[in-house]
């Protein structure tokens, strides 16, 4: 089976930016200057408020994959690391190509993909009038998603969603974490300009993701994957 681990970076839109009717709907029930900033960072969350500024994309079986970035103007070439393809494009551009290359693929793998990275894709490609080529949003129970969020917390048995970054310090995998960037830094690296640095920390996330996929398919999944000599 064909498989491939995908994830997401988002920004959210410059709230000044928006029209006087959205900020008065987004603000509506803050009272506090505190409230206030909340509601104003927590625009990358959404995708009427924030876009899609990287999508990270790895075979953990061939650790092949691409990365698809936003750069202004387009600034950076396609080139190649260690297997991995940059590209830069606009989102537009990002979000096309992730259609194109995704669509390949028996089964996606994510860390809470189903309750972030996927609908944020979908009405991100409505925006732009694109077509999904494959749902990613299945039965959450026939396999053609995997959602390490989902089957680390038993389909929500467990209560406490902890991140990413806490499941990779549990089971001693390297956190994206580690090199001193965190998701609250996206937004003040793409106003600087280091695009390349965002997408190379989706491709940390990525790297974790699968390390995640391989524990949990070895000691928590029921029946546990066969492994080579045993």
């Amino acid at each position: 089976m064909s498989r491939i681990i995908f994830d997401i970076e988002t920004v959210g839109r410059d709230f000044e930016a928006l029209e006087k009717e959205t900020q008065d709907y987004l603000l509506k029930w803050t009272e506090t200057e505190e409230d206030i900033q909340g509601v104003k960072d927590s625009l990358s969350f959404y995708p009427l408020t924030g876009e899609i500024v990287a999508i990270g994309m790895l075979n953990p079986d061939t650790m092949k994959g691409a990365v698809y970035f936003q750069t202004p103007n387009d600034a950076l070439l396609p080139f190649e690391e260690n297997g991995i393809s940059f590209y830069s494009g606009d989102e537009r551009e990002v979000i096309r190509r992730f259609w194109e290359m995704v669509k390949g693929y028996d089964q996606v793998v994510t860390f809470n993909g189903r309750t972030f990275d996927c609908p944020f894709i979908m009405i991100r490609s409505a925006v732009h009038k694109i077509k999904p080529t494959r749902d990613l949003m299945p039965n959450r129970y026939n396999g053609s998603h995997i959602d390490l969020l989902d089957q680390l917390t038993f389909y929500g048995a467990s209560r406490r969603r902890f991140s990413l970054d806490m499941w990779c310090r549990t089971f001693g995998i390297k956190s994206p974490k580690s090199d001193g960037i965190t998701g609250y830094d996206v937004r003040d690296l793409y106003l600087s300009g280091r695009c390349l640095d965002i997408a190379k920390y989706c491709l940390g996330d990525l790297k974790a993701t699968k390390d995640l996929l391989a524990l949990w398919e070895q000691y928590v999944k029921f029946p546990p994957e066969k492994t080579s000599g045993k």
